[in-house]
């Protein structure tokens, strides 16, 4: 799919020219993650077919999945009322989060809480 430049500049990108996008199994409906997309991570996703994000920190884009193999194949993407939220359903090749778990949404809040150290 390709986007147009109109519906580009109709998402609201924040002032990074950033968007947050959550990523769902389009099967279990379990939420996996939560990135950040700019035009290009969000281009190449959508000509890939496999999720590509931009990491705030490395100010650089990554394909997810790429050293560790645990791609996101994209079933869809969803933008919200606001167009300022990107959801994205995938079918997950592994686990989503750096620390091996399927989710990056692993702990409760009382759980980080006795245990704040990030993995």
């Amino acid at each position: 799919m390709q986007l147009n430049e109109q519906t580009i500049e109709t998402i609201k990108w924040d002032e990074r020219g950033l968007i947050p996008a959550i990523v769902q199994d389009a099967d279990t409906g379990h939420v996996l993650m939560m990135a950040y997309m700019n035009t290009e991570a969000l281009r190449q996703t959508l000509d890939t077919g496999e999720t590509v994000f931009y990491s705030r920190s490395k100010a650089a884009l990554w394909h997810k999945g790429e050293t560790s193999g645990n791609i996101q194949q994209v079933r869809s993407i969803y933008i919200d009322c606001d167009a300022d939220t990107l959801l994205i359903l995938v079918d997950p090749a592994g686990p989503a989060c750096h620390t091996n778990a399927r989710s990056c949404f692993y702990r409760s809040l009382s759980e980080f809480q006795d245990n704040p150290v990030r993995e």
